[in-house]
């Protein structure tokens, strides 16, 4: 394992650069700095950025509050993706300014399924004889 390398096998730095890609666009949108009308009704929130090991490339992983209307939220996103990489590349210094790319979050989706699977009856007598 190289020295700047963590043990997950990304760099530090590719991690480094997509805390600060996350908080650029956090602030950008909180801001209300884009002016679209679909961006200003909906409070959005950026989980995770994740960069390729080049800096080139940061995929966004964002989630509208409350999950309501992540298509729509989506598009906008992606129709305001060049204003949206001018601002990021204003804020963050690396050599080249990052292609961005955004997806829904789907986490949140597949931890509440896992609650919820683990509070079925069946499931929780069995998790409850194990002690």
């Amino acid at each position: 394992m190289r020295r700047n390398e963590t043990p997950e096998g990304k760099s530090v730095r590719v991690l480094r650069v997509g805390e600060q890609v996350r908080h650029a666009l956090s602030e950008v949108l909180m801001r209300g700095d884009v002016h679209d009308d679909v961006l200003a009704k909906h409070s959005v929130s950026v989980t995770e950025v994740r960069m390729s090991p080049d800096l080139r490339h940061a995929t966004a992983f964002v989630k509208p509050l409350l999950g309501a209307d992540e298509g729509v939220v989506l598009k906008a996103l992606r129709t305001n993706t060049a204003y949206l990489q001018s601002e990021v590349a204003r804020r963050v210094n690396t050599k080249y300014a990052a292609k961005l790319k955004f997806l829904v979050d789907e986490s949140f989706d597949e931890g509440s399924h896992i609650d919820a699977v683990l509070r079925r009856p069946e499931i929780a007598r069995d998790l409850d004889n194990e002690d």
